[in-house]
């Protein structure tokens, strides 16, 4: 399996539940932490910062995309960012079933995107279920929120600082709680 594959696969939203998937994401891991230590264990540029997320990611990210270390990830080959993206200090991506991230979006300190979920079968509960996330343009997440598999975020958005977001919300929105629900509209 490579990450073609893979990635192909996991838009199917079909459960990762094969030995051949098993080594493949334990394989995907261990280079994604062989990267992200590097990134974390020292001060970089921010020209630095881009060439190992471009590394991590599998591809040039863009001249104005910022990351403020530590910054973790147990896969990094699905994760998409576009132009102007900034991400601040400690956020973790559970990226196997991607996170879209639109122009202009602004991410808080410590939050987490989960787009893996577990079978509720104690019998198949190794089993995991990926779903994308996505982030519309100039979206706001505040700090210590949680996102998680299959949520889409509209454009001009703001996820308030600890919600957990479990559903999709319209642009144009503000959201907050555990889990977020609409706070008011955005004009």
């Amino acid at each position: 399996m490579n990450v073609k594959e893979f990635t192909a696969y996991v838009k199917t939203r079909q459960p990762l539940n094969t030995p051949e998937i098993f080594r493949f994401m334990d394989e995907m891991s261990d280079e994604a932490r062989r990267v992200t230590f590097r990134l974390n264990s020292a001060y970089h540029t921010p020209e630095e910062v881009r060439a190992l997320l471009s590394e991590l990611f599998g591809y040039e990210v863009p001249e104005t995309f910022r990351v403020f270390p530590p910054f973790y990830t147990d896969f990094g080959k699905n994760i998409h960012v576009s132009e102007g993206v900034f991400i601040n200090a400690c956020c973790h991506f559970q990226d196997h079933g991607g996170v879209f991230i639109g122009e202009g979006s602004q991410i808080g300190h410590n939050v987490v995107f989960a787009t893996l979920n577990h079978d509720p079968d104690p019998e198949k509960r190794a089993y995991t279920y990926p779903a994308p996330i996505v982030l519309g343009k100039k979206v706001w997440v505040g700090s210590n929120s949680t996102i998680l598999q299959g949520v889409t975020i509209g454009d001009n958005s703001i996820v308030a600082a600890g919600a957990v977001v479990t559903k999709d919300v319209p642009a144009n929105t503000l959201v907050g709680g555990v889990p977020a629900k609409i706070i008011k509209n955005i004009d």
